[in-house]
């Protein structure tokens, strides 16, 4: 039986789940639009070991969403994931944020999955997949124009994200047909890590502690 604790704080989605053999076993997540992940994440792993009945003795490895992201959200969850496999000698595990918010609707009708995560004024975080879950652009930041995305406008796609109102609002204003296009207002949550995180332990993808940093994407100004 393998037990991971998993981390997400890279959106105003305070977050955190246990997973036991690649399934849900708790969750305890909050959106917060303090970002008061500093107060609220030991909390809610408080919360979700006793949910789970388990201590973290019993925790076999923790996976943390890597980013991009809030730069504060991000440095407090890769910082406590860091500190409890330092503390308790157990191996990490990271997961692109991303991709978390993307893989629930892989296998779905749509054609393209692509999450957008704010990244202030007229830019966001994204990439792009397919709806088997394959990569067709990698993670970026993105400047928001006219022609953005043009390729997939005529296409079954799915934008989710926190920075969906700014897709839909450039659309409207250069697109004459949006009806095959959907939007979904969400943030990534720890509950979506799992099976990415359970098969990256089967095949022993860890990060080195020591070195592991999130992934900014782009530098703190």
């Amino acid at each position: 039986m393998v037990n991971i604790l998993h981390i997400e704080t890279s959106s105003k989605n305070c977050s955190v789940s246990l997973g036991t053999d690649g399934k849900l076993n708790s969750l305890c997540e909050e959106i917060s639009p303090d970002f008061k992940h500093s107060e609220n994440l030991h909390t809610f792993i408080q919360w979700a070991l006793e949910g789970a009945e388990l201590g973290l003795e019993d925790i076999h490895a923790v996976s943390v969403g890597k980013g991009p992201g809030s730069y504060t959200g991000l440095r407090i969850g890769v910082a406590s994931a860091k500190g409890f496999c330092f503390g308790n000698d157990i191996p990490l595990i990271s997961v692109n944020s991303l991709y978390i918010l993307a893989c629930p609707y892989f296998n779905s009708e749509y054609d393209f999955i692509i999450p957008v995560m704010d990244a202030r004024r007229m830019e966001v975080y994204t990439s792009v997949f397919t709806s088997e879950g394959n990569p067709v652009e990698e993670t970026h930041a993105h400047i928001l124009r006219e022609f953005s995305f043009e390729k997939y406008r005529a296409k079954k796609v799915l934008f989710i994200g926190d920075a969906v109102e700014k897709i839909e609002r450039l659309f409207m204003e250069t697109s004459q047909n949006l009806q095959n296009i959907s939007f979904s207002h969400s943030y990534p949550s720890a509950e979506n890590m799992i099976p990415a995180s359970y098969k990256k332990y089967q095949s022993h993808d860890f990060e080195d502690i020591a070195y592991f940093d999130p992934f900014y994407l782009k530098e703190w100004k």
